[in-house]
């Protein structure tokens, strides 16, 4: 385990000189008070982790940090705060969004040397880069609150998109068939647009606007494109139900604002990554079985139906039956019998 003075190179590097250790459990994985979510905390930078993916068949991590540093097996110095890395699927390249010069590196993953550097590419900051499957083009967000897509093969930006959210936009990321790119902002919301056709042009985006208490950070999506995560600057990591457009459950744990988030390929792991310093590794493989899901997932299952008598909508739900109950339960309370549930049928 590296000391203070020599920080590993190893992104998985779990560090010991941390003088307040959480309790652990044999297994390695932290114990996380209230927490039905196993997950084990990396350490290893020297300041916020800004950045996290996995990459190389879910083999290894990358990351970034205000510390000046990317780590994968080397490590590249900035002059500036690196806000952001991705990895192209590929493997063959790791682009950086820096601060101070509004700019994206492009990086040979082999031997960290450069490829390209676009300088000024934003108005201000860039805030997230990532590439996109067919490894050809960069797309790029800002605090400007634009959207942008930089061509490899080109070597100029191809798509432009200003505006795009009412405040700072922290985060960007494709579906693995490149149709959708969705961006997270500080406007508390997501949006999810259609890139390959152009659709967006016409209807707009999909918004997402019903998860985080405060400042959408990062989003990511499963390879499949049927579960988003997203995280925020109110600490939490929520999982998005992308058919019916709202949350499916929050998970909590760390201690600042999430900055980052990846899934891996199977969809059995999630990584965060805080400006607590810390990387946490979320076992999500029978998350299904958590109570307080399920109890979700019935709840959004359960239909709406009218009720007969005020023709005002009620939630039906699971254990009700619909041949029975066709009131909602202010008209049946307000019933002389006041029969809130049905009768037992009878035999």
């Amino acid at each position: 385990m590296a000391a203070p003075g020599n920080v590993a190179l190893d992104p998985l590097d779990v560090e010991e000189y941390v003088e307040e250790q959480p309790k652990q459990d044999q297994d390695g994985w932290e114990n996380i008070k209230f927490s039905q979510i196993p997950c084990r905390v990396l350490r290893g930078n020297q300041d916020a982790v800004s950045s996290c993916h996995f990459c190389f068949d879910d083999t290894r991590i990358l990351s970034s940090s205000y510390d000046a540093t990317v780590k994968l097996w080397w490590t590249i110095h900035f002059k500036s705060l690196v806000i952001s890395c991705n990895i192209s699927m590929d493997g063959k390249y790791v682009v950086s969004g820096l601060d101070l010069e509004n700019a994206i590196c492009i990086t040979d993953a082999e031997n960290a040397s450069e490829i390209a550097f676009v300088k000024d590419h934003h108005m201000n900051t860039v805030r997230r880069c990532c590439f996109d499957p067919d490894n050809q083009r960069v797309a790029s967000v800002s605090s400007d609150r634009s959207i942008k897509l930089w061509d490899l093969i080109a070597r100029s930006t191809t798509v432009a998109i200003n505006q795009a959210h009412a405040n700072v936009i922290s985060d960007c990321c494709f579906t693995l068939n490149g149709r959708q790119l969705c961006t997270a902002s500080w406007d508390k919301t997501l949006k999810i647009w259609d890139i390959k056709t152009g659709r967006f042009r016409s209807q707009g985006p999909v918004v997402l606007d019903k998860g985080h208490s405060g400042s959408a950070s990062c989003c990511a999506f499963s390879d499949d494109g049927a579960l988003l995560i997203s995280g925020g600057y109110d600490k939490n990591v929520i999982f998005w139900n992308l058919e019916a457009a709202s949350n499916k459950v929050i998970i909590k744990g760390h201690k600042d604002w999430v900055m980052d988030v990846a899934i891996s390929r199977d969809k059995k792991w999630i990584v965060s990554c805080s400006k607590d310093g810390t990387l946490r590794l979320w076992n999500i493989e029978n998350c299904e079985r958590i109570p307080a899901i399920q109890e979700n997932k019935r709840l959004r299952e359960s239909p709406i139906i009218k009720c007969e008598q005020c023709d005002k909508p009620f939630l039906l739900l699971n254990w009700d039956d619909a041949n029975l109950i066709t009131q909602c339960v202010f008209c049946r309370m307000a019933s002389p019998l006041r029969n809130i549930f049905p009768s037992p049928p009878a035999y």
